[in-house]
């Protein structure tokens, strides 16, 4: 669950900085309006990434540590489908 939304937000902010280090490069020698799009694009990125890095996943909690209370921690497991309630006593 971490990596994958670190991986995600990694790439998009590589992907930025690529765009705005190479309109400034090399781009800006053949078009400046060109570079100039691909920074406006850059700056869109970050608060994408940011939002994607902390989108909740299907399986995640509200929460990413367990609280420490075993009791609540069960609790909160048999709720998320991680483990099967205990049967009906007899």
């Amino acid at each position: 669950m971490y990596t994958r939304r670190r991986r995600r937000y990694f790439v998009l902010m590589g992907v930025c900085l690529a765009l705005f280090v190479s309109a400034w490069a090399f781009v800006r020698l053949w078009s400046v309006p060109a570079a100039i799009a691909m920074c406006v694009v850059a700056m869109v990125i970050p608060p994408i990434a940011a939002m994607t890095a902390n989108v909740r996943g299907r399986d995640d909690r509200w929460w990413d540590d367990p609280s420490g209370d075993p009791k609540s921690d069960e609790w909160w497991d048999e709720l998320d489908g991680k483990k099967k309630p205990p049967p009906p006593p007899k």
